[in-house]
């Protein structure tokens, strides 16, 4: 009897499949965050659109995180392989509709279909693996899925920026449909276990519409798109001061109050639970991404921005000039997890990341159009390696410091901090982008045709200023780019903070501790069953 009711695993050539798809999966969803950022000054130029340079990552970011929260419940009662292809189906029609697309507009909506694809496959990659393998062997699995698929941000700029110069920027998107022709069938051959989905399977339509808690969702989906659309609108497309952003204000502010009550009346069955959220560890560990993913994201997004327009890089080049960050920040990505699991404490890098974010993003705020090499490889370095040790920190707390039947919720709830952080400070960064670019044009270039530059992009405006007016634009350009950079500093130093209240917390002390537990509930187990065979 107890060998009936132990749970399935793969092994050999299936599980070797199973790992090979969700890795390439995960590899095309980083691939995609990184190959976007080197296109996206060729973009601005060809839909005369660097006003929309925010919405390109806000757009996927939003859709992305609207749903995050409710993607570990969709999990927890459907089938692992099934919710997953579908998933992945929707991130691949949005990258269809990005390589298609003949406006600005139609790009934004790709970007968000794809962001609700994206939504849950990091999730479900866990969730398979989770359910894959036994518990001793899924740190080895998971740390080939994060290894691998972190490739994709390495190759993204470079594959990007050769994609933009050479064919075209909508290849950027193309590229990651012959890829799914090879992930889905591998995913279609394989009997992927579910575990504990007897409930969903018992529920009617109505009773598992509930557990999902929709209208929790589409609550925190408002309260997600009206706060992100007051701070990509303000001062930029209406005054901070103007009736529709208020009301945006406002909406979102009694929306998020009416969510917290209904999440506070559906108790444990909350899509985010209130008495899961409120513990320190959680709380920090979420505001930490939150913050940190903020401060990432703007010098992901930025970075190409400085050399493609100051520097007057190619699309190629500007790829191959961000790469001491992406190497860094991948390198020491994998050094931390090592690490880690030797020392078995992460808050010491989760506070070493902090430090370093907040002193390489300081650093970039001081480049200039005549920065030197070395200086723009080494504050990019510097940078890179605190985020590299800061990626896994806020995952590994919560997963260490939650009870078993609540880690997949409690790890949907962090993960969607760090897109929301990512989608609210790119917004803001933005704003503040344009803002700052018309101000400081107006003050180093004040005959230059300020909305001409502003219109051609950040990849273009040369062709539209006058010899004589260059230097004094890009100096206005280049520090537009450096006061969002500020920003970032800031963001930083607010993901340090919060980093403390991360715990201090002995994880191989915690892992040996749930392995007695579980040899002690199988001795019962065993001791029951024959005590009733008795």
């Amino acid at each position: 009897m107890a060998k009936e009711n132990e749970p399935k695993y793969l092994s050999g050539l299936p599980l070797f499949a199973c790992l090979a798809s969700v890795t390439l999966v995960a590899f095309l969803m980083l691939l995609d965050t990184s190959i976007v950022a080197t296109a996206i000054p060729r973009i601005t130029t060809d839909f005369h659109s660097l006003d929309d340079v925010g919405w390109y990552g806000t757009g996927y970011l939003l859709s992305n995180c609207a749903l995050q929260p409710l993607t570990g419940k969709i999990y927890t009662y459907f089938s692992n392989k099934w919710t997953f292809i579908t998933f992945f189906t929707v991130f691949e029609l949005g990258s269809a509709l990005c390589g298609a697309a003949q406006s600005s507009n139609m790009l934004i909506i790709g970007r968000a279909v794809a962001g609700l694809g994206a939504s849950g496959l990091f999730n479900g990659a866990f969730t398979i693996l989770h359910a894959s393998v036994p518990s001793h062997k899924q740190p080895a699995l998971l740390g080939v899925l994060l290894a691998f698929s972190q490739l994709g941000m390495l190759c993204g700029p470079l594959v990007g920026g050769a994609l933009t110069q050479h064919v075209s920027w909508r290849w950027c998107f193309y590229i990651n449909l012959p890829c799914a022709a090879v992930a889905v069938p591998l995913l279609l051959f394989i009997e992927i276990p579910d575990h504990d989905h007897t409930k969903a399977n018992n529920d009617s339509v109505w009773k598992l519409l509930q557990r999902l808690d929709l209208q929790g969702f589409v609550l925190f989906s408002g309260f997600s798109i009206q706060l992100l659309m007051a701070l990509n609108w303000g001062g930029s497309t209406y005054a901070w001061s103007s009736s529709v952003i208020i009301g945006l204000f406002c909406g979102s502010g009694v929306t998020l109050l009416i969510f917290v009550v209904w999440e506070y009346y559906r108790g444990s069955e909350a899509m985010i639970p209130l008495s899961l959220i409120s513990r320190r560890i959680i709380w920090a560990s979420c505001l930490n991404y939150g913050f940190f993913s903020g401060c990432a994201f703007t010098s992901t997004y930025y970075m190409p921005i400085y050399f493609q327009a100051i520097r007057d890089a190619t699309p190629t080049m500007s790829g191959v000039d961000v790469l001491p960050s992406i190497i860094s920040n991948m390198l020491i990505g994998v050094l931390c997890g090592v690490l880690i699991g030797r020392v078995g404490y992460y808050l010491p890098f989760g506070v070493l990341s902090g430090i370093l974010t907040t002193v390489g993003s300081a650093l970039l705020t001081t480049l200039t159009p005549s920065s030197t090499t070395g200086i723009w490889v080494g504050y990019q370095i510097i940078q890179g390696a605190g985020r590299g040790f800061g990626f896994q920190i806020p995952i590994t707390a919560v997963q260490n410091n939650t009870p078993k039947e609540q880690v997949s919720v409690a790890t949907a709830i962090v993960t969607f901090f760090m897109n929301f952080g990512g989608a609210v400070f790119l917004s803001l960064e933005e704003t503040l982008f344009t803002t700052e670019l018309r101000k400081l044009l107006a003050q180093y270039a004040p005959t230059a045709d300020m909305e001409a530059v502003v219109a051609a992009g950040a990849s273009a405006f040369r062709e539209v200023v006058p010899d004589d007016l260059l230097p004094a634009v890009l100096i206005a350009y280049c520090k537009a780019i450096t006061r969002c950079l500020i920003l970032s500093t800031a963001l930083g130093g607010a993901a340090l903070l919060f980093a403390f209240g991360m715990g201090w917390v002995n994880i191989k002390q915690k892992k040996k501790e749930a392995k007695e537990e579980e040899e002690l509930e199988r001795k019962n187990e065993e001791e029951n069953e024959t005590e009733m065979g008795a």
